[in-house]
C-alpha cells in the first residue's frame, strides 16, 4: 500500500484475541493489513490468552498509556493441587498435592486477596530487571529476586467450582499490571494444596467489553473507532471554539470544575472529536497530550 495510505490511518480496534498468537502478532496482522507501521497495543495478552486486545493506530498510539492504565476484567480457571514454573498450564509440573477445599474455602481465600495487594512478578513476565526482561532469564533457567508491586483487585468473584476435579472459575477486575496467573498461584498457597491458571480471557479493558471486540480474521477498516475512543475511560468535557483555540497552541485553560482531583486527566472534545487531554494541576488545566491535527 501507498506512503499516503499509511500516513492517513488513524484510529481504534478492538480485537478478540486468539490463543496461540502474541500480542505483538496481533499488532504485525494490522500492520500488514492497513498498510501503516504506526501501531500499538494497550496491554500484552499472554499467546494463551484470549479476549479483548485494544489497539491504536496513527495518532491514536500516542494516547494507548490512558487505555492501558485503566482497570481490566478477566475470566480465569484455576486448577488446585498442582503448581507449575510458569504459574500456567504451560509450565512444568513443580508438586501436586492432594487437595481437601470446599468451595466456601475458595471463596474464603478469593475475598483475602482482594483490595490493594503487593505481587511478586512471575519469572515469565516482561518486567526489567538488570537491563533485560525477566522471561528471557526464565528461559536460560534462571531465577532472580523480584521486588512486589502494588496492585488492586476490585472484584473477586467465584463463578463455579467442582470438586473432581478441583477447579474454580473466577471474575476477577482489577488494575493494571496485574498478574492474574500469580493472583491463582497465592490464593492457591493460602489454601496449603497450590495452584495454577488454566485458562484466561480478558473481557473487559480501557472502557471496552467483550462484545465490542471483533474476530481478527475479519477486522478492516469497517471497525475503526475514533480517536475519542482511545480515551473510552476517562472523564470528558466539551470545550467551545475559543477554549479549542487555546488548546490548539498548548495553553493552559480554568478549571471547569473543583469536583476534579489533582493529577485526574480530562478528555477534551470540541465538534464532536477528541482534540487532547489535559490534567488538573492546582486550578488549573494543563496539557499532557494535544492531538496534532492532520
Amino acid at each position: 500500500m501507498s506512503r499516503k495510505r499509511d500516513a492517513g490511518v488513524d484510529g481504534v480496534l478492538v480485537v478478540d484475541k486468539p490463543a496461540g498468537m502474541t500480542s505483538h502478532d496481533v499488532v504485525d496482522r494490522i500492520r500488514k493489513r492497513f498498510g501503516t507501521r504506526r501501531v500499538g497495543h494497550a496491554g500484552t495478552l499472554d499467546p494463551d490468552a484470549t479476549g479483548v486486545l485494544v489497539l491504536g493506530l496513527g495518532r491514536a498510539t500516542r494516547l494507548l498509556s490512558y487505555a492501558q492504565a485503566a482497570p481490566k476484567r478477566y475470566v480465569t480457571t484455576a486448577v488446585f493441587g498442582v503448581t507449575t514454573s510458569t504459574q500456567d498450564a504451560s509450565g512444568e509440573v513443580l508438586e501436586r498435592r492432594q487437595v481437601h477445599i470446599s468451595e466456601e474455602d475458595v471463596r474464603v481465600a478469593s475475598a483475602k486477596h482482594t483490595g490493594r495487594l503487593d505481587q511478586i512478578p512471575p519469572m515469565v513476565s516482561a518486567v526489567r530487571i538488570g537491563g533485560e526482561r525477566l522471561y528471557k532469564k526464565a528461559r536460560r533457567g534462571e531465577e532472580v529476586e523480584r521486588a512486589p508491586r502494588p496492585v488492586t483487585i476490585y472484584d473477586l468473584e467465584v463463578v463455579s467450582f467442582t470438586e473432581d476435579p478441583p477447579e474454580a472459575t473466577l471474575n476477577v477486575r482489577c488494575s493494571a499490571g496485574t498478574y492474574v496467573r500469580t493472583l491463582v498461584h497465592d490464593i492457591g498457597a493460602a489454601l496449603g494444596c497450590g495452584a495454577h491458571l488454566r485458562s484466561l480471557r480478558r473481557t473487559e479493558a480501557g472502557g471496552f467489553e467483550e462484545a465490542d471486540a471483533v474476530a481478527l480474521d475479519v477486522v478492516d477498516s469497517r471497525h475503526l473507532l475514533p480517536l475519542a475512543d482511545a480515551v473510552r475511560d476517562l472523564d470528558r468535557i466539551e470545550i467551545d471554539d475559543d477554549a479549542a483555540g487555546l488548546v490548539a497552541n498548548g495553553r493552559r485553560l480554568e478549571l471547569p470544575s473543583e469536583d476534579l482531583v489533582d493529577g485526574e486527566h480530562l478528555a477534551l472534545i470540541h465538534g464532536g472529536e477528541l482534540v487532547a487531554v489535559y490534567t488538573r494541576k492546582g486550578m488549573e488545566l494543563v496539557p499532557e497530550r494535544v492531538v496534532a491535527t492532520k
